[in-house]
């Protein structure tokens, strides 16, 4: 039975979250209205991802007309076809629900027209835009989302399981200080608790190495300090043996606010960085486009632009070197000394760099420890972009709480941050920790709790 063809009306949206999506719809026939063409010339100049994005866009649909006439229809390589067509207003049945003329509305009766002219055809309107969807379908259109890359955030991955055994398997593991997995499927680096029944909330911690299918103890942190800071539960614990492992070279971690998730990071990366060489610098890094504009509008030299970006950067910062100043002063008896290196100072010295992403693109990073903060604002498209920046010897550590999105479109399934943690999960260099414990005031965990 020969499948039936399907039409696409693609509104500016899915093209500005992801260019090649006019490609995606297989053998189907994609319809582009005009009105998108338009919406998308005015971002072209922009220096962001957006901007990138749109002049994108143009030379894709640039070279198709370099192949045939896109007023008719330009075939694809999948056996598709890409169509641009002039815009249509609603139409005389639904012109009292969409009154104005306004772009949606321009390109929702784009769709309704193609679906009038093609009635044996389903017709569907594709955009990432909620309101756009409720609106075609007030009008009686066929809408959907474009989710290519979605995930169930409810099954996201955590990074660690339970494992209930008895006494004499765990004096076995203790004893031996290894255990062959015979418990199921358990990924690369995914943390193991063998307690010995459900309530038990303190029960041996251990790492799955697929290498070998085995289970040992934790081999890079066991309760030592890190920079000044010691793991103060269980998830931390697993975050700083992923995060101290060099043959880790992908480590995400998702919380919630005050789950230690950056402390822990830049603590990781300064102890690794100044005191174990194991990495030439840091650069810490965080997406700057949720405040609207880019730092090009803001007065003052390249760090007086970063400040208010990078602020909870700094003030992580200042709690780790503080607290690590402090303890050595005492350490030494002395309480005016020496000056104790300040966070300029590690910037002065290029130990750390702090950018904003709008500048790692077309990077190559070999050889360094990379934190990219609130990075559930990153697109999956993004997300790509940034992680294929690490040369050689570089380990990425991503960091974030998909229930604090501050981009139009994406949410905790669609965003970056969620769709690595899944896509990466069976990786072998690649590890991921769930921060649910909060631990930056009894006053935090209340607000994390109830809003």
């Amino acid at each position: 039975m020969q499948k039936k063809e399907k039409i696409f009306v693609l509104d500016t949206n899915v093209l500005i979250h992801n260019p090649q999506a006019m490609f995606s719809f297989e053998d189907n026939r994609v319809v582009i209205p005009i009105t998108v063409i338009e919406e998308v010339d005015n971002f072209k100049r922009s220096v962001d991802e957006k901007g990138r994005n749109a002049r994108q866009i143009g030379r894709y649909l640039d070279d198709l007309r370099e192949k045939g006439s896109l007023k008719k229809g330009v075939k694809t390589e999948k056996g598709g076809t890409i169509q641009v067509i002039l815009s249509r207003k609603v139409s005389d049945t639904a012109s009292d629900i969409l009154i104005t003329d306004s772009n949606d509305n321009l390109i929702i009766g784009t769709a309704m027209y193609v679906k009038n002219k093609n009635p044996d055809i389903p017709v569907i309107l594709v955009s990432k835009d909620a309101n756009v969807r409720i609106k075609a379908d007030a009008v009686g259109l066929k809408a959907a989302n474009y989710e290519t890359d979605k995930i169930n955030f409810q099954e996201l991955y955590s990074g660690y399981l339970k494992i209930l055994v008895d006494d004499n398997t765990l004096k076995d593991f203790n004893e031996k200080e290894f255990i062959v997995n015979d418990f199921g499927e358990i990924y690369p680096n995914q943390f193991v608790m063998f307690c010995k029944d459900e309530e038990d909330e303190k029960g041996v911690i251990a790492r799955y190495s697929h290498e070998n299918n085995s289970i040992y103890p934790l081999k890079y942190y066991k309760g030592q300090e890190i920079f000044g800071i010691v793991a103060r539960n269980i998830e931390q614990t697993m975050a700083f043996d992923l995060l101290m492992d060099p043959q880790v070279k992908l480590v995400s971690l998702v919380g919630k606010a005050g789950t230690g998730k950056t402390l822990i990071a830049l603590a990781a990366g300064l102890n690794q960085v100044v005191e174990s060489n194991n990495y030439s610098r840091m650069v810490v890094s965080r997406p700057v486009s949720p405040l609207g504009k880019d730092i090009g509008f803001l007065p003052g030299t390249k760090s007086e632009k970063l400040n208010p970006w990078m602020q909870p950067i700094y003030d992580n910062m200042e709690i780790l070197l503080s607290g690590r100043n402090e303890k050595e002063d005492n350490a030494n008896g002395k309480i005016f000394g020496k000056k104790e290196p300040s966070l300029k100072d590690y910037l002065d010295f290029g130990f750390i760099e702090l950018e904003p992403l709008t500048y790692i693109r077309g990077r190559s990073l070999p050889d360094q420890y990379i934190i990219i903060d609130e990075s559930q604002n990153l697109t999956p498209h993004e997300m790509k972009t940034i992680i294929t920046r690490a040369g050689e010897g570089t380990k990425v550590v991503l960091t974030g709480d998909p229930y604090q999105i501050d981009i139009p479109y994406l949410d905790s399934e669609s965003n970056g941050l969620s769709i690595a943690v899944e896509k990466f999960k069976k990786e072998a260099i690649c590890g991921h920790i769930t921060l649910e414990k909060g631990e930056r005031s009894a006053l935090a965990n209340l607000a994390a709790k109830f809003f």
